[in-house]
């Protein structure tokens, strides 16, 4: 089980925080906005995770929820370099937050048969980012030499439904 967020530095501020704008019932792009909004002046540094999780995995990212209720979860990402998400959108709101690495993104429009790449942005440290379903497919990869950690929170208990993750997509990218 996650740590609490007292033994968790910057989570409790977090939690209180997206628990009020969640409370707004905000449409969602809104809530996404005014999350990132916070997150940007309230993002967290690496001692938010042990020593011991911000090494990653050799075997794919690790995503870990560090707190999730009914309204909304936060999870950190740790991604070693060279590791990557398959392409996919997301079953709520989310916004993430960079502590460390690049996370490389590459956005795409569903055709029906096949995928158009759209857009690419590297998200830095430091740089907060969010969005709202539809339009949200998207692929990440950690860019950088070292260790990428970040921070997201998604409109959703993901610890109820598993996973942040709608769709997976495995059509053609044209």
């Amino acid at each position: 089980m996650a740590a609490s967020a007292a033994v968790r530095p910057g989570l409790g501020p977090l939690v209180t925080g997206i628990s009020e704008i969640v409370a707004r019932r905000l449409e969602r792009g809104r809530t996404a906005y005014a999350v990132a909004d916070l997150l940007r002046s309230r993002l967290p540094g690496l001692d938010i995770l042990t020593p011991r999780e911000r090494e990653g995995s050799p075997d794919g990212y690790v995503s870990q929820p560090l707190h999730s209720e009914e309204g909304f979860s936060i999870v950190s990402v740790v991604w070693r370099p060279g590791q990557e998400t398959l392409i996919h959108d997301h079953v709520s709101w989310c916004t993430f937050g960079i502590i460390s690495g690049i996370e490389h993104e590459t956005l795409y429009r569903d055709m029906g048969d096949h995928l158009v790449e759209i857009g690419r942005a590297d998200n830095r440290p430091g740089e907060v980012s969010g969005f709202a379903p539809p339009g949200d497919i998207h692929k990440v990869r950690n860019t950088s030499d070292e260790v990428g950690v970040s921070i997201h929170v998604y409109g959703a208990d993901v610890a109820r439904l598993g996973s942040s993750v709608r769709r997976l997509y495995d059509l053609p990218v044209r």
